[in-house]
């Protein structure tokens, strides 16, 4: 059977909107888009795909799902064809491993699926946190302003701010009803030692939620707001089902069609420097979110760039990286 991190690289690669289109003439509506069902006759478009959610739903017939649903409906494949269709379209090797049973598969698309929903919903609440809590509009919008971020540069990038409180996001998520598994498998809280209760991984800080190349949210990065906070400067997500750090690129989502287009790819240290490039009109800017290149995210550059201009910050650790990261880089042909 098709292997766990290749299905997961399928799913976090695939566009609801590209792998639609090949089937739907698709047209823009505010941040969705509209066409005809393909699942069933109809005069009036009722089918509807959201970019940002990945997901269609059609509210005729009332099928929905994903980029693998909707191609294991349209074409009548199971699940593990239907991943191969997906990988073929976006020229991704699959690996094999006999020891998983398709039920296991199953269950791990679920569980993914499952993890992708609270992320969504935590970004919306950061967001909403920055735009209208006292604190998130003095403190959070505060800190961006401070480093130059426009208005539009801070929706484009859906950056957001996370309360002092130790439980505001669980209590909240828990409310709305949200599984606190998927919570906690997500990397968004975690339990008491020897209780019941759950407190928030992300606290006082603001907030850059991490996109996968399809542009769902699949991480966090928290930046600490207090100079006496005795905590890391930034608190990054878990590994999860959904996010393996070594093969992302901070920005990517945004910069892949300009990195295609020019044939280049600016390579920087952080999350504000790609944010900083990129009002500033550089758009094929990604960060490394941190100094250590690795072989998962030259081979994420290769996909959309022959060319990499490093930009590491010019301390000591900066320079190493950036020698260590251009030899990885030639070595590997770009």
């Amino acid at each position: 059977m098709i292997t766990r991190q290749s299905v997961d690289q399928v799913l976090s690669t695939a566009v609801i909107e590209e792998v639609v289109g090949d089937f739907v003439t698709l047209k823009k509506r505010g941040v969705n888009m509209i066409g005809n069902c393909p699942f069933h006759d109809e005069k009036t478009p009722s089918f509807i795909v959201s970019p940002t959610k990945g997901i269609f739903k059609c509210f005729g017939c009332g099928k929905a799902g994903n980029s693998v649903e909707f191609i294991k409906e349209h074409e009548e494949l199971n699940f593990p064809d239907a991943i191969r269709y997906l990988a073929q379209k976006y020229s991704i090797v699959l690996e094999e491993d006999n020891t998983i049973s398709r039920d296991e598969m199953d269950e791990a698309a679920k569980q993914r699926e499952s993890i992708l929903i609270v992320l969504e919903y935590a970004k919306t609440y950061f967001r909403e946190l920055l735009e209208d809590d006292s604190d998130g509009k003095i403190i959070g919008k505060g800190y961006f302003k401070e480093r130059g971020f426009t208005e539009q540069t801070i929706k484009t990038f859906e950056l957001g701010y996370a309360r002092k409180s130790w439980d505001a996001f669980a209590t909240d998520a828990m409310s709305k009803g949200y599984n606190p598994a998927y919570m906690e498998a997500a990397g968004l809280i975690k339990k008491r030692d020897g209780q019941e209760s759950w407190f928030d991984m992300f606290r006082d800080r603001v907030i850059f939620p991490i996109h996968g190349i399809n542009g769902k949210v699949i991480a966090f990065a928290g930046r600490q707001l207090q100079k006496d906070d005795k905590g890391p400067k930034y608190l990054n997500s878990p590994e999860t089902e959904v996010y393996h750090k070594s093969d992302i690129l901070y920005g990517m989502y945004f910069a892949k069609k300009e990195m295609k287009k020019q044939n280049n790819c600016y390579l920087v240290e952080g999350y504000t420097d790609v944010i900083t490039l990129f009002q500033g009109g550089v758009e094929n800017v990604v960060a490394s979110s941190g100094t250590s290149l690795t072989d998962g995210q030259i081979k994420l550059i290769r996909r959309f760039s022959e060319n990499v201009t490093v930009l590491y910050d010019g301390d000591y650790a900066g320079l190493k990286a950036s020698l260590r990261g251009t030899d990885m880089l030639l070595e590997r042909g770009l």
